[in-house]
Protein backbone atom coordinates (compact mmCIF):
# COMPACT_ATOMS: atom_id res chain seq x y z
CA UNK A 1 0.00 0.00 0.00
CA UNK A 2 1.52 3.37 -1.03
CA UNK A 3 0.18 6.24 0.18
CA UNK A 4 0.77 10.48 -1.38
CA UNK A 5 -0.93 13.43 0.09
CA UNK A 6 -1.06 16.82 -0.29
CA UNK A 7 -2.88 19.35 1.71
CA UNK A 8 -3.07 23.27 1.81
CA UNK A 9 -4.98 26.17 3.36
CA UNK A 10 -6.88 28.22 1.62
CA UNK A 11 -4.99 31.46 0.01
CA UNK A 12 -4.90 34.26 2.46
CA UNK A 13 -5.70 32.00 5.39
CA UNK A 14 -3.33 31.43 7.87
CA UNK A 15 -4.32 27.61 9.26
CA UNK A 16 -5.64 24.79 7.47
CA UNK A 17 -8.57 22.81 8.93
CA UNK A 18 -8.30 19.89 6.74
CA UNK A 19 -6.16 17.35 8.15
CA UNK A 20 -4.49 13.94 6.87
CA UNK A 21 -2.30 11.15 8.47
CA UNK A 22 -1.51 7.77 7.28
CA UNK A 23 0.31 4.91 8.12
CA UNK A 24 1.55 1.60 6.58
CA UNK A 25 -1.58 0.48 6.05
CA UNK A 26 -4.23 3.06 6.15
CA UNK A 27 -4.85 6.61 5.64
CA UNK A 28 -7.35 9.42 6.50
CA UNK A 29 -8.73 12.76 5.31
CA UNK A 30 -10.72 15.17 7.56
CA UNK A 31 -12.41 18.12 6.90
CA UNK A 32 -13.13 20.95 9.82
CA UNK A 33 -16.23 22.64 9.45
CA UNK A 34 -15.64 26.60 9.26
CA UNK A 35 -18.02 28.26 12.56
CA UNK A 36 -20.19 30.89 10.84
CA UNK A 37 -19.15 34.41 11.96
CA UNK A 38 -21.19 35.68 15.10
CA UNK A 39 -21.82 32.31 16.54
CA UNK A 40 -21.06 31.22 19.52
CA UNK A 41 -19.34 27.12 19.45
CA UNK A 42 -19.38 26.90 23.45
CA UNK A 43 -15.84 25.87 22.77
CA UNK A 44 -12.86 27.23 23.60
CA UNK A 45 -10.17 25.61 20.64
CA UNK A 46 -10.45 26.26 16.67
CA UNK A 47 -11.40 23.99 14.29
CA UNK A 48 -7.36 22.89 13.49
CA UNK A 49 -7.43 22.23 17.51
CA UNK A 50 -10.25 19.98 16.65
CA UNK A 51 -9.17 18.13 13.63
CA UNK A 52 -5.51 17.93 15.15
CA UNK A 53 -7.03 15.92 17.88
CA UNK A 54 -9.45 13.79 16.09
CA UNK A 55 -7.10 12.77 13.47
CA UNK A 56 -4.63 12.15 16.30
CA UNK A 57 -7.30 10.27 18.21
CA UNK A 58 -7.64 8.10 14.80
CA UNK A 59 -4.27 7.34 14.25
CA UNK A 60 -4.03 5.85 17.64
CA UNK A 61 -6.88 3.00 17.18
CA UNK A 62 -6.15 2.30 13.22
CA UNK A 63 -2.63 1.42 14.50
CA UNK A 64 -3.34 -0.74 17.52
CA UNK A 65 -6.43 -1.66 16.82
CA UNK A 66 -5.97 -3.08 13.24
CA UNK A 67 -8.96 -5.40 13.44
CA UNK A 68 -11.50 -3.40 14.95
CA UNK A 69 -14.50 -2.26 12.75
CA UNK A 70 -13.82 1.20 11.33
CA UNK A 71 -17.38 2.49 12.69
CA UNK A 72 -15.77 1.33 16.11
CA UNK A 73 -12.56 3.32 15.61
CA UNK A 74 -14.13 6.28 14.62
CA UNK A 75 -16.84 6.51 17.17
CA UNK A 76 -14.11 6.00 20.19
CA UNK A 77 -12.02 8.39 18.40
CA UNK A 78 -14.48 10.59 18.97
CA UNK A 79 -15.08 10.30 22.62
CA UNK A 80 -11.15 10.20 23.17
CA UNK A 81 -12.13 13.75 21.49
CA UNK A 82 -14.71 14.76 23.54
CA UNK A 83 -12.42 14.12 26.89
CA UNK A 84 -9.41 16.48 25.87
CA UNK A 85 -11.81 19.27 25.98
CA UNK A 86 -14.91 18.57 28.45
CA UNK A 87 -13.53 20.14 31.07
CA UNK A 88 -13.17 24.19 29.44
CA UNK A 89 -15.53 23.60 26.72
CA UNK A 90 -19.52 22.94 26.57
CA UNK A 91 -19.87 19.98 24.66
CA UNK A 92 -24.19 20.53 24.68
CA UNK A 93 -23.57 23.27 22.60
CA UNK A 94 -24.84 22.53 18.70
CA UNK A 95 -22.97 24.48 17.53
CA UNK A 96 -19.54 22.70 18.84
CA UNK A 97 -16.88 21.63 16.30
CA UNK A 98 -17.30 19.38 13.74
CA UNK A 99 -15.14 17.50 10.92
CA UNK A 100 -15.90 15.06 8.06
CA UNK A 101 -13.95 11.50 8.39
CA UNK A 102 -12.49 9.89 5.74
CA UNK A 103 -10.79 6.51 6.28
CA UNK A 104 -9.37 3.47 3.97
CA UNK A 105 -7.49 0.94 5.81
CA UNK A 106 -6.00 -2.20 4.12
CA UNK A 107 -6.92 -5.37 5.97
CA UNK A 108 -6.31 -9.37 6.10
CA UNK A 109 -7.02 -9.03 1.96
CA UNK A 110 -9.67 -6.43 2.33
CA UNK A 111 -10.01 -2.59 1.72
CA UNK A 112 -12.17 -1.23 4.13
CA UNK A 113 -13.89 2.51 3.80
CA UNK A 114 -15.76 4.82 5.69
CA UNK A 115 -17.12 8.02 4.85
CA UNK A 116 -18.88 10.20 7.18
CA UNK A 117 -20.07 13.55 5.65
CA UNK A 118 -18.98 15.24 2.48
CA UNK A 119 -15.48 14.00 1.79
CA UNK A 120 -15.58 11.11 -0.50
CA UNK A 121 -13.32 7.96 -1.28
CA UNK A 122 -13.03 6.90 -4.73
CA UNK A 123 -11.96 3.04 -5.38
CA UNK A 124 -10.45 2.39 -8.56
CA UNK A 125 -11.54 -0.99 -9.99
CA UNK A 126 -8.56 -3.65 -11.48
CA UNK A 127 -11.26 -3.57 -14.02
CA UNK A 128 -10.70 0.48 -14.30
CA UNK A 129 -14.05 1.13 -13.36
CA UNK A 130 -14.63 3.80 -10.30
CA UNK A 131 -16.78 3.29 -7.14
CA UNK A 132 -17.88 6.45 -5.64
CA UNK A 133 -18.50 6.38 -1.71
CA UNK A 134 -20.10 9.78 -0.97
CA UNK A 135 -22.13 10.94 1.94
CA UNK A 136 -24.44 13.66 0.35
CA UNK A 137 -26.89 14.13 2.86
CA UNK A 138 -25.65 17.66 3.22
CA UNK A 139 -26.91 18.07 -0.27
CA UNK A 140 -30.42 16.80 0.69
CA UNK A 141 -31.84 19.06 3.67
CA UNK A 142 -34.95 20.50 3.20
CA UNK A 143 -35.40 23.86 1.14
CA UNK A 144 -32.25 23.88 -0.56
CA UNK A 145 -29.57 26.04 -0.46
CA UNK A 146 -28.04 28.40 0.96
CA UNK A 147 -29.14 26.60 4.20
CA UNK A 148 -30.07 28.82 7.23
CA UNK A 149 -28.24 28.39 10.55
CA UNK A 150 -31.19 27.25 12.67
CA UNK A 151 -31.86 24.54 9.97
CA UNK A 152 -27.69 23.13 10.14
CA UNK A 153 -27.92 23.51 13.93
CA UNK A 154 -31.34 21.22 13.92
CA UNK A 155 -29.87 18.65 11.66
CA UNK A 156 -26.73 18.06 12.49
CA UNK A 157 -26.28 14.61 13.68
CA UNK A 158 -30.11 14.02 14.06
CA UNK A 159 -31.74 11.49 11.61
CA UNK A 160 -33.43 12.21 8.77
CA UNK A 161 -30.38 15.35 8.79
CA UNK A 162 -26.93 14.49 8.61
CA UNK A 163 -23.97 13.10 10.51
CA UNK A 164 -20.57 14.35 11.32
CA UNK A 165 -18.18 13.83 13.73
CA UNK A 166 -18.36 16.04 16.79
CA UNK A 167 -19.77 15.42 20.02
CA UNK A 168 -21.70 12.32 19.02
CA UNK A 169 -19.70 9.47 18.91
CA UNK A 170 -22.83 7.39 17.77
CA UNK A 171 -22.64 9.63 14.74
CA UNK A 172 -19.63 7.11 13.42
CA UNK A 173 -22.34 4.38 13.27
CA UNK A 174 -24.59 6.45 10.71
CA UNK A 175 -21.43 6.75 8.27
CA UNK A 176 -21.22 5.11 4.75
CA UNK A 177 -18.98 1.85 4.73
CA UNK A 178 -17.98 -1.18 3.61
CA UNK A 179 -14.91 -3.59 2.36
CA UNK A 180 -13.83 -4.44 -0.88
CA UNK A 181 -11.49 -7.51 -1.91
CA UNK A 182 -7.99 -6.21 -2.61
CA UNK A 183 -7.37 -8.17 -5.62
CA UNK A 184 -10.53 -6.27 -7.19
CA UNK A 185 -8.90 -2.65 -6.21
CA UNK A 186 -5.68 -1.00 -7.78
CA UNK A 187 -6.32 2.51 -6.48
CA UNK A 188 -8.02 5.06 -3.75
CA UNK A 189 -8.64 8.78 -3.97
CA UNK A 190 -9.59 10.30 -0.44
CA UNK A 191 -10.70 14.17 -0.52
CA UNK A 192 -12.03 16.85 1.10
CA UNK A 193 -14.94 19.04 -1.04
CA UNK A 194 -12.31 21.94 -1.47
CA UNK A 195 -11.20 19.21 -4.55
CA UNK A 196 -14.57 17.93 -5.09
CA UNK A 197 -15.19 22.17 -6.74
CA UNK A 198 -13.09 20.34 -9.70
CA UNK A 199 -16.25 17.70 -10.21
CA UNK A 200 -19.19 19.35 -8.92
CA UNK A 201 -18.77 23.03 -10.27
CA UNK A 202 -15.37 23.06 -13.01
CA UNK A 203 -16.59 19.88 -15.27
CA UNK A 204 -13.72 17.51 -14.18
CA UNK A 205 -14.90 14.18 -14.08
CA UNK A 206 -13.76 11.61 -11.34
CA UNK A 207 -11.97 9.44 -14.01
CA UNK A 208 -9.92 12.41 -15.07
CA UNK A 209 -9.28 13.10 -11.26
CA UNK A 210 -8.26 9.92 -10.36
CA UNK A 211 -6.08 9.65 -13.64
CA UNK A 212 -4.37 13.11 -12.42
CA UNK A 213 -3.74 12.00 -8.62
CA UNK A 214 -2.18 8.13 -10.10
CA UNK A 215 -0.42 10.06 -12.80
CA UNK A 216 1.33 13.51 -11.59
CA UNK A 217 0.09 13.58 -7.80
CA UNK A 218 -2.33 14.77 -5.05
CA UNK A 219 -0.75 18.53 -5.88
CA UNK A 220 -2.04 18.75 -8.72
CA UNK A 221 -5.22 18.50 -8.29
CA UNK A 222 -5.02 21.05 -5.96
CA UNK A 223 -3.02 23.16 -8.36
CA UNK A 224 -6.25 22.80 -10.88
CA UNK A 225 -8.53 23.63 -8.26
CA UNK A 226 -7.10 26.72 -7.23
CA UNK A 227 -6.61 27.65 -11.27
CA UNK A 228 -10.39 27.19 -11.75
CA UNK A 229 -11.31 29.37 -8.69
CA UNK A 230 -8.82 32.37 -9.94
CA UNK A 231 -10.18 31.76 -13.80
CA UNK A 232 -13.89 30.90 -13.19
CA UNK A 233 -14.75 31.93 -9.49
CA UNK A 234 -17.19 30.47 -7.28
CA UNK A 235 -21.18 30.08 -7.76
CA UNK A 236 -23.58 31.77 -5.46
CA UNK A 237 -22.36 32.79 -2.03
CA UNK A 238 -19.50 30.11 -1.95
CA UNK A 239 -16.17 31.01 -0.56
CA UNK A 240 -14.32 32.12 -3.49
CA UNK A 241 -11.12 29.38 -1.88
CA UNK A 242 -11.10 26.77 0.27
CA UNK A 243 -8.72 24.76 2.05
CA UNK A 244 -8.07 21.38 -0.45
CA UNK A 245 -7.06 17.66 0.68
CA UNK A 246 -6.14 15.14 -1.70
CA UNK A 247 -4.65 11.40 -0.94
CA UNK A 248 -3.65 8.69 -3.46
CA UNK A 249 -3.54 5.02 -2.02
CA UNK A 250 -2.10 2.68 -4.78
CA UNK A 251 -1.44 -1.29 -4.99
Amino acid sequence: MRITYETAAAPGRPHNEDYVIGGPTWVAVLDGATAPAGVDSGCRHDVPWLVTRLGGALAHRLATRPKESLPVVVADAIRATMTAHAGTCDLTNPDSPSSTVAVLRERDGLVDYLVLCDSPIVLRRTDGTLTLIDDDRTDRLPGGRPYGLELVRSSRNRAGGFWVASTVPEAAYEALTGSAELGTVSGALLVTDGVTRLMEWYDLSWEQAVITAATAGPAELIAQVRREETRRGTPGLAKRHDDATAAWVSW
